[in-house]
Parts: structure tokens; C-alpha cells; sequence
């Protein structure tokens, strides 16, 4: 629920939205003068301006103007159907531009529209002032990332279970994986890590549990040797061949092991925790994964949910982590982000997870070296390309007429969910100009409603 501040001079009709947007759970206060407006935007700021351009002191654009500093979240409403007077809006700044008589529900789309700017904005500052760790395991602000933190904290806690982290790739299994060694009582042994795929059997045997024979007469410890008294990462444990799985399963039930060739038993204190993107469950059906060790394995598994599944709140904070953990590695390079770049990043799918996100931000901040924010320039070029539109907040001072057609025509889309009918009354056009302007822009791969 937002705090709404209608400025418009038709008495009646203020007060009507007033109590539509009031029973919608809003706080509303009314104004009908510039001045009024002005005053009552001092006094208490709102999130939302609904602002009339016709006012009798002044017009709504000059109260935007005079307003401009303190970076209100306008929505504008006029009963003139200009195209000039919605270009001028939008170049100013305003989330958009109505015609009146308005429909009471595309204008609460409008409104809801101008709240998720707002709520975007705070999440930009969160991400700017880079809230103080409190010491534990931090991991997002949901529920569901709370839990996961709760979660990898009991497991630190513990000594001997095994630990099996899923996720998709780059989720970020090997970070949770550094954490549990981190926060628990083999913090002051090695962490150690090898990966099960890409490596052919004989050549993973040898790295894990070492060769007896390294040359010269020789003995080469293996990995399970390497980490006593720490902890030993295997990434990728789906991939990890048939013929070491019983090896492996001697390990986690405490059985000494062998390095191969060797005849001598090795004792290892090593704690183990193993991490896939693929389905066990699927490969113990299949016979390429023992039954046996993914129940050693799973006792109390670790689920990462991808990027596209996590919370606005999560994913800012995994941006300001992820800056932070950059920032060191490039002098000079901005510490801030402002409300496009954050808009775009939160609107991303990312398919590559937390490794496609990072990857984004080091480029974007190597560019961005000597600025203080993190703008839409410094993204890379593929990256603005594919999402270029008006929701992304972006603005320039220098547009043509047919851009701010086109990134107003697609906002108002995106508003009614692609109701064409819908879109053209808001636009103050018929749906034959719409679906012409929509086939010139080059719009009709946006989503299409009813009618």
C-alpha cells in the first residue's frame, strides 16, 4: 500500500479517486491547487503524485518542475489528448501519462505501475548503504533464505555429517560449501576441492585417494589425506564414475582407504560435502548412481533455488555482496547502482544464476571506473540491447518523438498486460492505429492480452 497525493481541481473528481485508491488500502490527501499541492507535498512526502496538468495557479508541470529535485513518482492525467503534452510528460520524468475520463482500473494499474518504481528506488538505496553484517551466515532477507541460512548454520554446527548441496549451475554451491566449513568446528583445517566431472576415472582416483607409486618410489596423497582434519568439496558428484562410488562410500562411513596401487590402509579424519546440478534420484534409477551412498549423502540436503526463483529483496542484497566481494579487485570502481541498472538486473531471468550476475557486474564496474554510480552505460552492450525499453527507467534528455512514442506505447501495454483494446483507450487511439504503431515499433513480440 502506497501514500497518494491526488492534485487535481475538479472537486468531484478528486474525490472519487480518493475513495476508490482509499478503499484499496491507500493513505490519500486531496489537493486542488499547485500551491496546495506544493505545501502538502512538504509537509508529508507521498509516494505517488497523481497530477493533474490543468490547475488554477499554475500548471502541473510547473509543480513537477519546482518538485524535480526531490524525485517525485509522478503520474500525470490531463482531459486534452495531446501527444506533445504526453511526449513532454514522459520526457520529464512522469511514470505516464493519462487521458481523461480514466477508467478507474487503468489508473490503478498506472498507480501500481508508480509504486513498484518506488519500491525499486528503496531497494536502490539498501543496495547504496550497504547494510553492516551481523556476523552470521547471510544469504537474503526471505523467509526462504533465512531458513536456507538456519539450515547451513546446523550443519557448521555439526562434525561427521556428509552434506550434499543442489542447485543448478552457478547458484552458488561452492560458496554455501566454504560457509559451512567457515562457521564450523574445522574452520582451522584446509578446505579442499576437486570436480567429478571433465576428469577420466583413473586420473580422479588418483587425485582423490592419491597413488602409491608417484614415481621414484614415491607415494602421492591423495585429496581424502590432503584435507585431515578439514573439510574435502566435491563438485559435481553425479558425474563422479561408477567404480569410485564404493571408495567413496568407505570414506563417509569412517573405513580407512587405499591410495591406488597401494596395499597399505589409510585412516582419513576429513568431513565431506558434495554438490550437483544434476538428479541423483534419476541416476540411481538409471544404475549410475549406488543407492547406498546417496542416502549416506542426503541426510540433510541443501536445496539453492535459481536466481529467477529468489525474492527482489534477495537478489538486491546478492548485488551489493557480490559488488563488495568486486570492489577490492577494481580500484576506483563504483560503489553505488542507480534505479535502471537495479530495474534491469531484477527484471533479468538469469539463466547462468550467480555466475552470470557476477560476471555482469565486474564488466559493468570495470567500465564504470571513476564514476560514483553504476548507470545503464557501464552494462554491456548485449545486455542493454536485449532489454531496451521504457521500463527500464532509462531516460535521456535527447529523444525523438518516434522513441518516446514507442517506450510510451510499450509501457502502456506492459500496464493493461497486453489488452490491445484496453491499451488504445488509455492511449486516447483507435486499436487499428495501435496494432499499426505496434507492427511500425516493432512491439508485437510483447505479450498480447483478450481483444
Amino acid at each position: 500500500m502506497g501514500d497518494l497525493l491526488i492534485v487535481d481541481d475538479e472537486e468531484m473528481l478528486a474525490e472519487n479517486y480518493a475513495r476508490f485508491f482509499t478503499r484499496r488500502g491507500h493513505a490519500v490527501r486531496v489537493a486542488s491547487t499547485g500551491a496546495e499541492a506544493l505545501a502538502r507535498f512538504a509537509d508529508r512526502r507521498p509516494d505517488v503524485l497523481l497530477l493533474d496538468v490543468n490547475l488554477p495557479d499554475m500548471s502541473g508541470f510547473d509543480v513537477f518542475d519546482r518538485l524535480k529535485g526531490e524525485r517525485p513518482v509522478v503520474v500525470m492525467i490531463s482531459g486534452h489528448a495531446e501527444v506533445p503534452m504526453a511526449v513532454r510528460a514522459v520526457q520529464e520524468g512522469a511514470e505516464t501519462f493519462l487521458t481523461k475520463p480514466v477508467d478507474l482500473n487503468h489508473l490503478e494499474i498506472a498507480i501500481e505501475r508508480a509504486l513498484e518504481t518506488v519500491r525499486l528506488r528503496l531497494l536502490t538505496r539498501y543496495v547504496n548503504e550497504r547494510r553492516s553484517s551481523t556476523g552470521r551466515v547471510a544469504l537474503g532477507s526471505s523467509p526462504a533464505m533465512r531458513e536456507l541460512a538456519a539450515q547451513v548454520e546446523l550443519l557448521a554446527a555439526t562434525d561427521r555429517t556428509a552434506v550434499l548441496i543442489l542447485g543448478e549451475t552457478g547458484t552458488g554451491k561452492g560458496r554455501i560449501a566454504e560457509l559451512i566449513h567457515a562457521d564450523g568446528v574445522r574452520a582451522s583445517g584446509p578446505f579442499t576441492e576437486a570436480h567429478c566431472s571433465g576428469v577420466s576415472e583413473s586420473a580422479l582416483e588418483a587425485e582423490l585417494f592419491g597413488l602409491e607409486d608417484a614415481g621414484a618410489g614415491d607415494p602421492r596423497p591423495g585429496l581424502v589425506e590432503v584435507a585431515e582434519g578439514g573439510t574435502l568439496f566435491l563438485d559435481e558428484i553425479g558425474d563422479l564414475p561408477l567404480a569410485l562410488q564404493p571408495r567413496l562410500l568407505r570414506l563417509l562411513e569412517g573405513r580407512p582407504v587405499r591410495r591406488a596401487g597401494g596395499t597399505r590402509d589409510v585412516v582419513c579424519n576429513v568431513r565431506l560435502i558434495a554438490a550437483t546440478s544434476r538428479d541423483l534420484i534419476a541416476l540411481v534409477n538409471a544404475g549410475r548412481f549406488r543407492e547406498d551412498l546417496y542416502y549416506r549423502l542426503s541426510v540433510m540436503p541443501v536445496r539453492l533455488p535459481p536466481l529467477r526463483d529468489r525474492s527482489r529483496e534477495d537478489l538486491v542484497e546478492l548485488v551489493a555482496r557480490l559488488m563488495d566481494e568486486l570492489a577490492p579487485q577494481l580500484p576506483a570502481a563504483p560503489r553505488h547502482v542507480d534505479d535502471a541498472v537495479l530495474d534491469r538486473l531484477l527484471r533479468h531471468t538469469w539463466t547462468g544464476n550467480i555466475r552470470e550476475l557476477r560476471n555482469v557486474l565486474e564488466r559493468a564496474m570495470l567500465v564504470a571506473r571513476g564514476r560514483e554510480t553504476l548507470d545503464m552505460e557501464s552494462l554491456p552492450v548485449e545486455f542493454r540491447a536485449r532489454g531496451a525499453s521504457a521500463d527500464d527507467g532509462t531516460r535521456s534528455e535527447m529523444r525523438s518523438l518516434e522513441d518516446v512514442e514507442r517506450d510510451h506505447i510499450t509501457r502502456t501495454l506492459r500496464a493493461v498486460r497486453g489488452n490491445r483494446s484496453q491499451a488504445a483507450r488509455v492511449l486516447g487511439i483507435s486499436r487499428a492505429t495501435l496494432i499499426k504503431k505496434i507492427r511500425d515499433y516493432g512491439l508485437a513480440a510483447l505479450p498480447s492480452g483478450s481483444t
